[in-house]
């Protein structure tokens, strides 16, 4: 049997693949190109309940009988624990032969919560429990890198999101290295721990030609698609000069780079299922490519940009103008638009349309 592409990067590289998705079916899949992990959110949530009719409308009323006074939001939640439940379970044999480093299913916190730092940590707590292997998605905002000390302090794996800049990934990495480095002060192990800080490079991608469109600017279309390909690999650099004990995850695919960019990095790729299967079918194989520069033209014409320079430099931003970036907001808005739409799944099941 012909090795995929996906397959020979995750055994010959320290490059890991997660899914994009804790769609049981796809993981299954993805276990198979060599992926070690797996990630479920709002947006993930709504996609696999609508995709599998069959199997969730039941689930839903099945809970809605469990908890006869929890609201639909309160049951929508609960379907995106079982989800996340199902996942981990698939990850387990990874998790057990990493040591906790990988083979873990990212559950996100609810972003209804996101301007409360006691409210995430309790959310982050609560999901630790489902399974052995849980690492838990919380914002990369000043409250939220508040949260991610502490949790981190109480024994919680986090994986940082709504995160697209070096200054992010920075103070990300600072908070768990505070949260370890106390955690170690107490007398416990940390070795089996598993942060990771996503960079959502598509994303980054996204806002940037928003802006060029907004404010009128032209630009040579193809060095934005570097942008979230060059903030990635400037933070990888920073990572390793200052020794963090947390990954990179690379996130929010718009381009094979999202992939072949970071191959041969310490680092966590995450594509999307269809994704997957794209890379494997072009055969994508271009060796180690994490320490290859950015092309000087494009990285000259994104440093035009203001809000690049506030993504790519180590002090483009303080933490408090994290929650104010536009990719940021652009993000937190999507995660709550699609929990009020998860929601709204719920109550059509619950309370069906006459």
């Amino acid at each position: 049997m012909t090795t995929t592409a996906l397959l020979e990067a995750t055994q010959t590289t320290p490059t890991a693949l997660w899914n994009d998705s804790a769609d049981l079916e796809e993981l299954r899949e993805s276990i198979g190109f060599g992926a070690v992990g797996a990630t479920c959110n709002p947006v993930i949530a709504l996609s696999v309940l609508k995709r599998h009719p069959d199997v969730w409308v039941p689930r839903i009323r099945e809970l809605a009988e469990e908890f006869p006074t929890g609201s639909e939001a309160e049951l929508g939640w609960k379907a995106v624990e079982r989800l996340s439940r199902e996942a981990a379970e698939l990850l387990l044999p990874a998790f057990e032969q990493h040591g906790g480093r990988n083979g873990r299913l990212s559950v996100q916190t609810d972003p209804r919560l996101h301007r409360s730092k006691d409210a995430l940590v309790a959310q982050a707590l609560a999901f630790d429990r489902l399974a052995p292997n849980i690492i838990v998605k919380i914002p990369a905002t000043r409250v939220g890198i508040e949260a991610m000390e502490e949790v981190t302090y109480r024994g919680v794996s986090i994986n940082a999101t709504v995160s697209f800049t070096v200054p992010q990934a920075i103070a990300v990495a600072g908070a768990v290295e505070r949260g370890l480095a106390r955690r170690e002060a107490d007398g416990h192990d940390v070795s089996a721990m598993g942060a990771v800080c996503t960079i959502m490079v598509g994303r980054l991608d996204d806002w940037l030609k928003h802006t060029v469109e907004r404010d009128r600017i032209l630009v040579d279309p193809g060095a934005l698609e570097w942008a979230g390909v060059a903030a990635f690999k400037n933070a990888y650099r920073v990572y390793r000069e200052r020794g963090y004990r947390l990954r990179l995850l690379s996130a929010a695919f718009r381009n094979h780079m999202h992939w072949s960019e970071f191959q041969g990095g310490d680092v966590v790729v995450s594509p999307p299922y269809e994704w997957q299967l794209r890379i494997n079918e072009n055969d994508i194989r271009l060796g180690s490519r994490i320490d290859e520069p950015v092309p000087a033209a494009h990285l000259a014409a994104l440093q035009e940009l203001p809000d690049f320079r506030r993504a790519y430099d180590e002090n483009g931003m303080a933490v408090e103008d994290f929650q104010d970036y536009g990719a940021t907001r652009r993000t937190l808005r999507q995660f709550l638009d699609a929990t009020a739409d998860l929601e709204g799944l719920v109550r059509d099941v619950v309370v069906p349309a006459p």
